[in-house]
């Protein structure tokens, strides 16, 4: 909601600390049960929809929406941000002073690099803190549409594993939410994109319009497990349908995925949980997808399928002839309502404010010196070394000099990457080299992404000359990868790499820092002798130079793991991008580290230190176990899923430091085997308190089958430790699939030539049902 509209509202509603919330005191509801706090808060939800007239029912569908000035409802806006800091079109930031800023953590992708759940889970707490303060001024929603649960969405997921971005989702919720038990949430998280939300605009293929063929073992073993924690595991508040289509159906038009999976499978049937559409794919569903006949049921099937708020205008505008026309009836709709306004219910948003500790927050709980030390926490603990012939850690003096050079060197806006707020400063890497009292020889040479005018670089060779030590910080940035679109090729430029090249021939020790996305090819970097050391530097956010120069110079040591695989610059030609399917086959390498069957640049996990670490496995493992006690051990704890019941007693690892620098280490377990149905993952990571769902596979149907076999658990990417043990038995059914209806398609638009819209190239996928 933004400030404007509180001088237009104050006169009917409660506004407390400037935000505007229903009057449940004075006001023509205190009488009714939605201002009773002693009742569920789907009973409330109900008492007070049941005062709604139809058209002001159909209002409330609207992400913006209206409210009922008659039972002093106020305006609410669903749409608000937190990626890695609150953010978004309807977050009011003031000029200055009070509410100009908040706190600004790295992108995901980078925090996902730590491997650190507790870090995620203090992140969300800081910030979902911050947002309660902008709400009491009114300068924000409850309501988040973050985390971004896709394992393939650049910069703002922990990248590629299923099981690693589970993990964080579920850290990251329990943070947003506060705990199930609390008597409030703090705000309520949105697990998004639901499901296989690849595509920006690829090769003429636009996210509004495609369609991804998804196999059913694909879907469920590496597209919906995030999903699934989000719903079953995590009881997320509330989830968003994406543009595409999956199989040939729009996701927020699609009842198998909204009611049959995520509602009836996953369990997610609490009345304070809602969908909402990305913003305008209800509209797509009629056109481009050509899904329903017309507007009015574009909206309808939306709404009966199970998207409960439109982001955008659709479903308010084409409702009413919807209803009109018998398409619907009203009690869908009120269910659509219930979830709203249970949820708003949980949020504290009908309750008197003096109960409640998040309503009295203000500005001095925003950007905290805690919280502005978390944010250069997260920075440390994700920052990743990739090569190093041990110069680093950089020792210096006040006679040493540095050159600094690339586009990335004075970044200050860049460090955010997308979906930012204001942060509280900017701290480039070159503001951190001028606090070291050293002399700075700075140029940025190459400008922009691919700038080829050379007479920019003429001040680097000067600069380079009178420089004991070279760092070049680059990559690509926000202006190539951001929302919207997909990058073509996954390579440095070649300006960037001709200046590389030149500075490496300087023959002084050099720093190569990459920054922007996960996937660049930075193999001439790697197989140059003469640069020393390459550091991934992604997204930072506000503290990103210092923490850069930090890492460079020793004052902090890298423990962080490259959360994505980094393929080979040749990759874009060997797989379109419309494939998403996983494993190796006919012009398709494989995808991520488990299936792709090149030679990556570097692989997922990859991450030096400035120590040396060994590792051991103390356990006492049986050589065989019995698939058939291991179901009846899960039986007597009355699970209510298998695949959470516990394998056994946790592997301890025993991990020592043989090195002379004190260090962070991430260890990563992973299991590898030929068990369950061919081709077999390379490895999988998995946590070392083992599941029987992470021994399992998923077989083509879709259903989790525990296997007979032999396994492997490996510590690390070499690795440093490895156990072996075995199942035996018959295999067992964890988790069986539902199926989808035989007949998957829709009515079609009427009033357009079909075929009319087309995808680009690479889209001729073959369907996989």
């Amino acid at each position: 909601m933004a400030t404007h509209r509180s001088a237009l509202f104050a006169a009917l509603f409660s506004t407390g600390a400037n935000a505007l919330f229903p009057d449940c005191v004075k006001g023509p509801l205190k009488n009714n049960t939605i201002c009773d706090a002693s009742a569920s808060p789907a009973d409330r939800a109900r008492a007070l929809i049941s005062l709604y007239t139809l058209e002001e029912k159909i209002n409330a569908t609207g992400s913006t929406a209206p409210g009922v000035p008659r039972l002093r409802i106020p305006p609410y806006e669903w749409w608000s941000e937190w990626l890695h800091g609150i953010a978004g079109p309807f977050t009011n930031f003031s000029d200055e002073g009070d509410y100009s800023y908040s706190t600004s953590f790295p992108q995901p992708i980078l925090m996902g690099a730590a491997f650190d759940d507790q870090l995620i889970t203090d992140v969300a707490t800081v910030i979902a803190t911050e947002a309660r303060a902008f709400n009491n001024a009114n300068r924000t929603g409850l309501d988040f549409w973050t985390p971004n649960t896709n394992p393939f969405r650049g910069q703002e997921t922990p990248r590629e594993d299923p099981y690693h971005l589970s993990s964080y989702v579920h850290a990251l919720i329990k943070g947003l939410q506060g705990g199930a038990t609390d008597p409030y949430k703090r705000v309520v998280a949105t697990c998004k994109h639901y499901a296989g939300y690849d595509i920006e605009s690829w090769n003429g293929n636009l996210r509004y319009q495609f369609d991804a063929q998804i196999s059913q073992q694909d879907l469920v073993e590496y597209y919906l497990p995030p999903f699934q924690k989000c719903a079953r595991d995590s009881n997320v508040g509330a989830f968003m349908c994406s543009y595409n289509s999956v199989n040939g159906v729009p996701t927020c038009a699609d009842p198998y995925l909204l009611q049959t999976i995520l509602r009836e499978h996953w369990g997610w049937t609490n009345e304070e949980q809602w969908v909402t559409s990305d913003c305008d794919a209800v509209q797509n569903i009629y056109l481009p997808h050509e899904w329903s006949a017309t507007r009015e049921q574009a909206a309808a099937d939306a709404l009966i399928a199970g998207t409960d708020v439109n982001c955008g205008t659709y479903m308010p505008n084409h409702l009413p002839a919807a209803f009109a026309q018998g398409l619907l009836n009203e009690t869908v709709l009120d269910q659509a309502l219930i979830r709203q306004y249970s949820s708003l219910v949980r949020l504290g948003y009908f309750d008197p404010p003096e109960n409640q500790p998040y309503r009295q927050l203000g500005f001095d709980a925003v950007a905290t010196n805690a919280s502005q030390q978390l944010a250069y926490k997260a920075v440390i603990e994700g920052i990743v070394l990739l090569k190093s012939d041990g110069f680093l850690p950089l020792s210096l003096s006040s006679s040493s000099s540095i050159g600094l050079f690339g586009d990335w060197a004075n970044a200050t806006d860049d460090l955010l990457g997308n979906y930012a707020g204001v942060p509280t400063y900017l701290h480039s890497p070159l503001w951190a080299v001028q606090q070291l009292n050293v002399t700075v020889n700075y140029a940025q040479g190459p400008g922009g992404q691919g700038d080829p005018t050379t007479n920019r670089w003429l001040s680097v060779w000067s600069a380079a000359s009178a420089s004991d030590v070279i760092i070049y910080i680059g990559g690509i940035n926000n202006d190539v990868e951001e929302e919207g679109m997909d990058r073509g090729t996954i390579a440095w430029t070649g300006a960037q790499l001709d200046v590389l090249g030149q500075l490496a021939q300087q023959g002084k020790p050099m720093v190569v820092v990459q920054m922007g996305g996960g996937h660049i090819d930075s193999s001439p970097i790697v197989n140059n002798p003469n640069i020393s050391a390459l550091l991934w530097g992604d997204y930072p956010g506000q503290d990103g130079g210092v923490a850069i120069m930090d890492i460079i110079i020793g004052k902090a040591a890298p423990a962080g793991r490259l959360p994505t695989t980094q393929y080979p610059a040749s990759y874009i030609n060997e797989v379109p991008m419309t494939d998403m399917a996983l494993r190796p086959g006919t012009n398709n390498p494989g995808r991520t580290y488990k299936w792709y069957n090149g030679t990556a640049v570097f692989e997922f996990g990859s991450g030096l230190h400035y120590t040396n670490f060994s590792a051991s496995i103390a356990s006492n493992m049986s050589a065989t176990y019995s698939i058939t006690d291991l179901m009846t051990t899960c039986r007597s704890s009355n699970a209510t899923y298998p695949d959470l019941c516990s394998f056994g007693a946790p592997f301890e690892v025993e991990v020592t430091n043989t090195g002379s620098t004190a260090s962070d280490y991430v260890t990563l377990a992973y299991l590898a085997g030929s068990f369950g149905p061919a081709p077999h993952p390379k490895k999988s990571l998995v946590a070392l308190n083992l599941t029987l769902g992470s021994l399992a596979r998923v077989d083509e149907r879709g259903n989790k089958v525990l296997y007979p076999g032999d396994y492997c658990l490996l510590i690390d990417n070499q690795p440093l430790a490895s156990v072996n043990f075995s199942l035996s038995g018959d295999q067992v059914v964890l988790d069986e699939w539902p199926q989808p209806p035989a007949n998957r398609t829709g009515d079609g638009v009427k009033d357009f030539e079909p075929g009319y819209f087309v995808g680009g190239h690479g889209s001729d996928q073959k369907p996989v049902y």
